[in-house]
């Protein structure tokens, strides 16, 4: 379907944004295929999202809760609005200036992201446990002159300002120093002007989460904001005003940004927010808060399975895992322990949010689920072509939002081929659209001829009883090439030893093919991870040669 979208010209004063977006050739295809995706030329998705909110009569209504605050949507709103006001009429703020975000996931947090797009900047968030030399680089790649941060996060923070001098001011909050954001913002007008930006103007540069190497800046606008909203959650999740959502992933993070600020404030319902939520925490959180849709990692939900009471859960209504392949064991070790179905959500940084999903009623477990309305998606094979069903390749997906990297050619070459976004996943789909997850496609392990998944044979270990968590790499072997290689968690690590890794390869070669199973088996504390929680498997590979 072509883009028939029509534009107003960029509200950007700041052009920086717009000029190291890849050429127009270079972008996928961008096709709307639902009503909903069409917006006005000129809008601004945080207007969208609280302004037109509070004017639709849902200003009295929760809008965050926090411990024991709740902000209604009118509370949010002022908030925003006075920040904005600050970023304004004391920092200069121009409308294409990026503001780099720095908090844990509080109601400062979100009333900062609001402001910086309702004045027309480019927000650009980052995990609380980003070091300095990595704040810098964000800094210096984005060219971000402006930092709002909470004040618990300075001292990185600081050090990340001295090494990269384009940034030249930060403003603390959660705080009570004089010159704080919100002493600052106390003295402003709970109005403001809001920036006319267009509906494609950069609202948001999110930087990936290094599962596969550096981070990559990735920019999306202000359609793409709503884009989301009106896609996945309208069409599969379906909240309702009465919703509470909660979840683990930082807002910093596109899934947290969606799934616990975007996506309840598109439908009217509220967010309980947690700066901590690791699984022994988010029972309780679900509990206390009465929440009623969860969003988090498949690790949280194994782990929760096997710790936490079914009755924590009484309020649940649904829950939604992302951020890395959800195994079959865990959908159904989950829905046993509390009798949901989890919604599994396939999305990426790049796509902004989840273009592979199915509802509770629609779901297969081990199957990721079928394109998700507004999207389409289907299978190719090294040259382009399209593979029938059954056959694996590379998935590759389309819709209202796409790949953009900031000043990355290279990567973005890589990423989109002939109109496509190639996700770096190796699926397979089957006669009825389902999505059946193999590897990433740099962790199909090629070993003496045979291709072999490493989460399928992931799947198969993580059902052995001694084992808590595991991932499976390829790893250099001098007779055969690449041989299967398996980094293994026990439950109790005083079995770690020759008789259990033979135990554990002989679980699997009883399982699945024989030529699968792990040749190597290594027994390790702890597996390597991002702050979201996805395992860091170049880390697994790149062990071997150290």
């Amino acid at each position: 379907m072509p883009d028939l979208h029509v534009f107003a010209p960029s509200a950007h004063v700041d052009d920086f944004a717009r000029a190291h977006l890849p050429a127009r050739e270079e972008w996928p295809e961008m096709f709307f295929a639902l009503p909903e995706l069409y917006y006005p030329p000129r809008m601004n998705a945080g207007v969208e999202l609280l302004d037109a909110a509070v004017a639709r009569g849902w200003g009295p209504r929760a809008c965050i809760r926090f411990g024991k605050d709740v902000w209604t949507y009118s509370d949010l709103l002022a908030h925003a609005n006075r920040i904005a006001r600050v970023l304004v009429e004391n920092c200069g703020l121009k409308p294409g200036n990026r503001v780099l975000l720095r908090a844990a996931n509080n109601p400062m947090m979100v009333a900062c992201w609001f402001a910086v797009l309702k004045a027309g900047g480019v927000a650009v968030a980052t995990m609380p446990l980003l070091r300095a030399k990595e704040l810098g680089y964000i800094l210096e790649k984005a060219k971000v002159t402006l930092a709002l941060c909470d004040v618990r996060l300075a001292e990185e923070m600081e050090k990340a300002k001295a090494a990269a001098p384009v940034c030249r001011d930060i403003l603390y909050f959660n705080g009570d120093a004089p010159d704080g954001l919100e002493k600052r913002a106390a003295a402003k007008q709970a109005t403001f002007d809001n920036c006319p930006t267009s509906a494609d103007d950069v609202a948001l540069i999110a930087f990936t989460s290094g599962t596969t190497g550096p981070a990559k800046g990735t920019m999306h606008f202000h359609r793409d904001v709503m884009a989301i909203c009106d896609a996945f959650p309208r069409y599969v999740l379906k909240p309702n005003k009465d919703d509470i959502f909660t979840g683990s992933p930082p807002l910093a993070f596109t899934f947290g940004l969606g799934g616990l600020v975007t996506f309840p404030m598109r439908f009217g319902a509220s967010t309980l927010l947690a700066e901590r939520a690791s699984p022994d925490l988010l029972p309780q959180i679900v509990s206390d808060g009465k929440a009623t849709i969860l969003f988090t990692a498949p690790t949280a939900y194994r782990a929760m399975t096997e710790n936490a009471p079914a009755k924590a859960f009484a309020t649940l209504v649904k829950g939604v895992s992302a951020g890395e392949h959800l195994p079959k064991p865990v959908f159904e070790g989950w829905q046993r322990h509390t009798g949901i179905k989890l919604i599994d959500g396939l999305g990426a940084t790049e796509m902004l949010h989840i273009f592979v999903a199915a509802a509770p009623e629609d779901m297969i477990a081990g199957a990721t689920g079928r394109a998700i309305p507004g999207y389409a998606a289907c299978i190719l094979d090294e040259e382009g072509n399209r593979l029938p069903p059954g056959e694996v390749g590379r998935l590759a997906v389309r819709g209202p939002t796409g790949c953009r990297y900031l000043d990355d050619i290279e990567r973005q070459r890589k990423y989109v081929q002939n109109g496509w976004n190639l996700t770096g996943d190796a699926y397979r789909m089957d006669e009825q659209g389902y999505f059946w997850y193999q590897a990433r496609t740099d962790d199909m392990i090629v070993t003496a001829g045979y291709n072999v998944s490493g989460p399928e044979v992931e799947g198969i270990l993580l059902d052995h009883p001694k084992i808590r968590e595991c991932a499976v790499v390829g790893a250099p072997d001098a007779e055969r090439g690449t041989i299967v290689k398996a980094f293994v968690v026990l439950r109790d690590p005083r079995q770690a030893d020759a008789a259990t890794a033979k135990e554990l390869q002989d679980h699997v070669k009883a399982t699945i093919a024989p030529y699968k199973y792990p040749r190597a088996i290594e027994f390790v504390e702890a597996l390597p991870r991002t702050e979201t929680g996805k395992v860091q498997r170049f880390k697994l590979r790149e062990k071997p040669k150290a």
